[in-house]
């Protein structure tokens, strides 16, 4: 009897039938045999994330498409160089939706650059991040092999770890053709609730709330205000709106103001960007959220019920990085001046093994030299 293809390996037979697919694989050989150093191009909307591009482009945007969805089982397949919006579009047809609420940061970006970063927005303390719904992937290594990990079923757990590790690496690893999400329904009941309160006094509440059986989705503090959005059944939402008290806001400001929020773009931001042209940074720092106020004298925005504190500040790296290492937690510079580097610095043991994970997938050190750093 003749054996099978595991799901694995028949999608990566599957791929080789597409024609933009296999012109990625090709160049990529050429470029492994002459060790031609890469810049994986997609809508260039996180081009400012991590350190400076380096290397030929190699466009995956021809690689766009949906190329499976079953609602009824709550997962998608899609082309890494799918745009974001269309697949986000796909999805809320059938009522659902990818609950990390990915940051969009322009109208550009595509489903390989938002697994690349692996940033999430506001729902992230709730939802989880982009690694807890990547179900699996096809990449391209740097020796110009397609390889596959995972499946499209959660049970099916074979490379589902290294399908994960791809969230974040900023395409260290490899040329990411497909990935397999699980997606969710959206939430049938939303309410935003506003407190007036300085950051310590939103810090405690939003740690007191936390260990409560409340449908807390999202939270942010700044300049003395404190913004909830409770979301889940209406009964529930209902009820933790009565018990939390607050001044409700409008649904329309409140979908403005969560969807500003993630996309970068409301008032903190759009400040923040005015003090970057000026010689300041906007540090992301991701921090215990029982952690107090991150003490230096500069605009911070708390998201995540205390687990991310965006600082906007001319304060040295050393000194951001030792308070973010007393919260428990690390600093990136995410905008401004990287001279002296963007990601925190790893520690020995995990840098060595990060090393040798990049080796594996990327010996000659082809995909993005330079974006991840921390390496």
């Amino acid at each position: 009897m003749l054996d099978k293809d595991t799901p694995a390996e028949a999608a990566a037979s599957a791929l080789t039938a597409v024609p933009a697919a296999r012109h990625l694989v090709e160049r990529v050989r050429e470029a492994a045999a002459a060790r031609t150093p890469l810049r994986i191009v997609g809508g260039g909307s996180k081009d400012f994330y991590g350190g400076a591009l380096q290397g030929e482009p190699l466009d995956v945007r021809p690689l766009a498409g949906v190329r499976d969805y079953e609602p009824s089982e709550l997962v998608v397949t899609v082309l890494a160089g799918t745009p974001l919006a269309e697949l986000e579009a796909a999805l809320a047809v059938q009522g659902q939706c990818l609950p990390f609420e990915p940051p969009r940061l322009g109208a550009g970006g595509t489903v390989g650059g938002m697994v690349a970063a692996g940033l999430a927005g506001p729902a992230r303390p709730a939802a989880g991040g982009v690694r807890d719904y990547v179900l699996g992937a096809t990449l391209i290594n740097g020796r110009g092999e397609l390889l596959s990990f995972g499946g499209q079923v959660m049970k099916n757990v074979a490379g589902y770890d290294v399908s994960r590790a791809l969230a974040g690496s900023l395409g260290r690893l490899g040329v990411v053709l497909e990935v397999s999400l699980k997606v969710l329904p959206a939430p049938p009941a939303r309410a935003t609730l506003r407190f007036d309160m300085d950051q310590a006094n939103a810090l405690r509440h939003l740690n007191e709330w936390a260990g409560q059986p409340l449908p807390l989705a999202a939270s942010a503090w700044w300049d003395g205000a404190l913004i909830l959005r409770l979301q889940g059944a209406h009964a529930a939402v209902a009820a933790a709106a009565q018990r939390l008290g607050g001044d409700p806001v409008p649904p329309s400001l409140a979908d403005a103001f969560w969807d500003g929020l993630r996309d970068q773009r409301d008032e903190f931001f759009a400040q923040a960007a005015q003090a970057v042209a000026q010689g300041a940074r906007l540090w992301r720092l991701a921090v215990a959220p029982t952690a107090p106020r991150i003490d230096l004298p500069c605009d911070q925005l708390v998201e995540w019920h205390g687990g991310q504190r965006w600082l906007v500040t001319e304060a040295p790296t050393d000194q951001v990085r030792a308070l973010a290492e007393e919260a428990r937690g690390h600093a990136t510079v995410f905008r401004g001046d990287k001279a002296a580097g963007v990601f925190h610095p790893l520690p020995p043991v995990q840098q060595r093994l990060q090393r040798a994970v990049a080796a594996a997938f990327d010996p000659h050190g082809l995909f993005n030299p330079g974006r991840l750093d921390c390496l």
